[in-house]
C-alpha cells in the first residue's frame, strides 16, 4: 500500500512539475522556386531561375520554454536558428542561434524584461502592420535595401529589452544594446516603440538608432558589421556612423479585408554607401497595403512602396534617386501548418547610376527594372 501511495504521489509531483514549465520545438521551412528577369551576377547577367529557401519566411528551427515561479512570474527564454534549406548552411553570418537568443522574466501586469540577441521595436511594433509582416510578404516585400529594418537585417546583440503589459490595448517598449566595449558608444544601439489596438484599428511607432555599426574596430558589439553590409541582401555597405530610423503604421480591418499604411525615413550619417565619402544617405519610404480572404484558406495581398532616397558627396550617383515596388501575393491553405504561395514583385529604379533590386531576387538588375515571380511552399512544426 505505501509503494502505491509512493507512485501515486510521485505522478502528482512530476505532472505539476510538467505544468510550471515547457520546452517547445518548433519551426518554419519555406522552400521554392523563382524566376527574375535580370541579374547582374558572378560575371554574368540574364534571367535567373533558382531554387529558394525562406523567399518569403526565413527557414528556422527553434527552443521556446517558460517556468512558472509562482505569483505570476515566469522564466522565459527562446533559441531560434536560422538555416538555408537548400544547402543547409547556417544564416545570420553562421551563428547557430543567430535569428534570437534571450532568456529573461515575464511579471504579470509588470511587463517582460529579456537579455541576449533580440529584434528591435521598429520590428516587433511597426512591422506587423505593413507589408512586410511575417503574416504578408516578409522578407520578399522589404524596402529597397531593407534600409528601415523592417525586415529585420540586422538584429541586435547585447541587448537589455523591456516590453510592457498590454494597458488597455497600449504596449510600450524599451531596447538598450552594449557596445561591450571601453568606448562605450563605439557599436551601441536602442529602440523605443509604442502600439494600440482598439477593435479593428491598430498603430504604432518606433525609433532605432544605431551608433558605429559599421565599426571594424569592435566586432564584438551591438552591430554585426557583416549582416550591415549585406543588409538587405543588396551588397551594398549601409553601414554609417550614426544610423537613425523612425517608423509608424496602421491599419484597420473590416470584414474579410485588410487595409494599412506605413512610413518610415531613414538617416545614414559618416556613410561611404553607393559612392559617397563619409557623407549623408536618406530614404523616406512610403508604403500602401490591403490583404482580402477570398475564402477561409485563400488569402490574397498587395503592396506598394514609394522609396524617397538622397545621397551627398557622391560623384558616381545622382543624389536624389527613387525606387518604385509594387508586390502581389496569393496564398492557399493545404491545412493548418502547411500553405503555398505564388507572388510577384515588381521595381523601378530612378535615378543616375541607380539599379532595380529586388529583396531575394538573386541579385541586382543591369538596367533600372527588376520582375521577380517565385512559387513555394511552407511548413511549420
Amino acid at each position: 500500500m505505501k509503494r502505491l501511495a509512493l507512485v501515486v504521489i510521485s505522478g502528482i509531483v512530476a505532472a505539476s512539475a510538467q505544468a510550471q514549465s515547457s520546452v517547445v520545438l518548433y519551426g518554419l521551412i519555406d522552400a521554392g522556386l523563382s524566376y527574375a528577369n535580370n541579374v547582374a551576377k558572378g560575371g554574368s547577367q540574364g534571367a535567373l531561375f533558382q531554387t529558394t529557401s525562406g523567399q518569403i519566411n526565413g527557414s528556422r528551427f527553434g527552443l521556446r520554454g517558460t517556468e512558472d515561479l509562482g505569483g505570476g512570474l515566469h522564466v522565459i527564454f527562446v533559441l531560434e536558428n536560422g538555416f538555408n534549406l537548400q544547402n543547409g548552411k547556417l544564416g545570420q553570418d553562421n551563428r547557430f542561434f543567430g535569428r534570437q537568443a534571450f532568456v529573461g522574466l515575464d511579471a504579470k501586469r509588470l511587463g517582460t524584461v529579456t537579455v541576449g540577441r533580440q529584434y528591435d521595436f521598429v520590428t516587433d511594433f511597426v512591422e506587423p502592420l505593413t507589408g512586410v509582416a511575417t503574416t504578408f510578404g516578409d522578407a520578399s516585400f522589404a524596402h529597397p535595401f531593407d534600409n528601415d529594418n523592417l525586415d529585420h537585417s540586422i538584429r541586435m546583440n547585447n541587448a537589455i529589452k523591456y516590453t510592457s503589459d498590454d494597458y488597455f490595448g497600449l504596449k510600450l517598449g524599451g531596447l538598450y544594446a552594449f557596445s561591450n566595449s571601453p568606448s562605450f558608444a563605439n557599436n551601441r544601439a536602442y529602440s523605443v516603440g509604442g502600439t494600440y489596438t482598439h477593435g479593428s484599428f491598430n498603430a504604432a511607432a518606433a525609433y532605432l538608432q544605431e551608433n558605429g555599426s559599421n565599426s571594424t574596430t569592435n566586432a564584438s558589439g551591438a552591430i554585426d558589421s557583416m549582416e550591415t553590409q549585406s543588409n538587405g541582401t543588396a551588397g551594398f555597405q549601409l553601414g554609417a556612423d550614426v544610423q537613425r530610423t523612425v517608423a509608424a503604421a496602421l491599419s484597420y480591418a473590416f470584414g474579410s479585408a485588410t487595409v494599412g499604411f506605413a512610413y518610415s525615413h531613414s538617416q545614414f550619417q559618416g556613410t561611404r554607401s553607393f559612392g559617397s565619402n563619409n557623407g549623408t544617405l536618406r530614404f523616406d519610404n512610403y508604403e500602401l497595403n490591403a490583404k482580402y480572404a477570398f475564402t477561409h484558406v485563400l488569402v490574397f495581398g498587395l503592396s506598394y512602396t514609394y522609396t524617397d532616397g538622397h545621397v551627398t558627396q557622391s560623384t558616381s550617383y545622382s543624389a536624389d534617386p527613387k525606387w518604385n515596388q509594387v508586390n502581389l501575393q496569393a496564398v492557399y491553405s493545404l491545412s493548418k501548418r502547411t500553405d503555398v504561395y505564388m507572388e510577384s514583385m515588381f521595381q523601378h529604379a530612378i535615378g543616375h547610376g541607380y539599379v532595380a533590386f529586388v529583396n531575394n531576387s538573386g541579385g541586382a538588375s543591369s538596367t533600372s527594372n527588376q520582375v521577380v515571380v517565385a512559387v513555394g511552399m511552407r511548413a511549420r512544426f
